[in-house]
């Protein structure tokens, strides 16, 4: 496999805390929002539409850059079969976050990595189950005025005061659950033929 470490680097993400979580491997990159339909087709388990929506958004990207090696993820809450996104309001943060307290919620991590030019693409998926604590009203209410996390899948930003929500966390890849995992990350980048270290 070629060098490619002087490559283009491309997230294909607007979303700050994947570029926080990139930004740790010290690497150059560039960041472009993929324009990617995020709807879940009818019927289609959380587990198929992080990994749909991860190599869809990684390809959206290379087919612009196809020289560039590009890297798309997608984050889908599962609760008991059941996707949940991105809240985006207040009222339906507080919905999420009642039905999931007490309960046990998994969350899908999807990454892909595609360069056109040389033909590489992969998909992987990590999964962290997440259980709540029985969360009661008023917690759940002081949590969304502090943290507003209305751009995060399940309406859970464990990386800031969402850490008060959970009884535990359970992932072979830790940072998989603010939204990029970056074991897998590393893995497909080498396969690539991109150097990390």
């Amino acid at each position: 496999m070629p060098d490619l470490t002087l490559r283009r680097l491309i997230l294909g993400s607007t979303s700050p805390y994947r570029r926080e979580l990139l930004s740790r491997l010290r690497l150059p990159f560039d960041v472009v929002s993929p324009q990617v339909d995020e709807t879940p087709l009818l019927g289609e388990a959380p587990r198929a539409l992080a990994l749909r929506l991860a190599m869809a958004k990684a390809r959206a990207v290379a087919a612009l850059h196809p020289q560039a090696v590009v890297i798309g993820s997608d984050q889908v809450a599962d609760l008991d079969g059941e996707p949940l996104g991105k809240p985006g309001t207040h009222a339906r943060a507080t919905v999420q976050l009642q039905r999931m307290r007490g309960k046990t919620v998994v969350f899908q991590t999807a990454v892909a990595v595609v360069c056109i030019g040389t033909g590489f693409a992969q998909v992987e998926l990590a999964q962290v189950n997440v259980i709540f604590r029985n969360l009661d009203d008023a917690e759940i209410e002081r949590y969304l005025q502090a943290e507003t996390p209305y751009d995060c899948a399940g309406s859970a930003k464990s990386e800031g005061l969402g850490i008060a929500l959970l009884e535990s966390i359970d992932s072979d890849d830790p940072s998989a659950l603010v939204g990029l995992p970056l074991i897998r990350t590393c893995r497909m980048l080498r396969a690539a033929g991109v150097r990390v270290l």
